[in-house]
């Protein structure tokens, strides 16, 4: 058994210790914000958390992870007030969205360690690959989240449209058939 804590909740899998953590998280914990990619750590669409720094979860076994951290999009922030996830959206930075839980991850993890970067500073921390290419309103959007965590410039976004953090992971129950004539 392999424990850890996941989102602030000790965790404690019953799982090969080489499982990759990605795949602990969507299917032993449902934390399905977590994306799977490439499988090859190149894409960053399952960038998490481990004791603060940026790693994709494709790639590291569970059994390495015993007294860990780990925080993954759901943690971030539960209403979605975390300013990376602001400016994300106040920047209109998603468009298919596959690679947003990831991008926004590893973009928190430069801005707890460096409040201030620069767009060479951005382009050297975050290496996850974006199909659609919106990396001059990704960079924008690390930048505007800099300026207000710094409290140069308020920020305040609506979430997104649809479902509502607090519904993210509930089961949906099953679709009956209409009952006969």
């Amino acid at each position: 058994m392999t424990s850890f804590t996941v989102n602030g909740q000790p965790v404690h899998y019953r799982l090969d210790p080489e499982t990759p953590l990605l795949w602990a998280l969507r299917d032993a914990s449902n934390l399905t914000g977590t994306k799977y990619g490439c499988g090859a750590g190149w894409c960053g669409a399952c960038t998490v958390h481990v004791d603060g720094r940026p790693v994709k979860s494709c790639l590291l076994p569970i059994g390495r992870l015993e007294g860990s951290f780990v925080t993954t999009i759901e943690g971030l922030s539960s209403d979605r007030s975390h300013p990376i996830q602001q400016a994300w959206v106040a920047e209109s930075v998603p468009q298919c969205g596959y690679c947003q839980s990831g991008m926004i991850m590893a973009a928190a993890a430069l801005l707890a360690r460096n409040p201030s970067p620069t767009d060479a500073d951005v382009d050297a921390a975050i290496d996850n690959i974006c199909r659609c290419g919106t990396y001059p309103r990704i960079r924008e959007a690390i930048r505007r989240a800099a300026r207000a965590k710094a409290g140069a410039e308020p920020l305040s976004a609506a979430p997104p449209p649809g479902i509502d953090p607090a519904d993210a992971a509930r089961e949906v129950p099953a679709l009956r058939p209409p009952p006969p004539r």
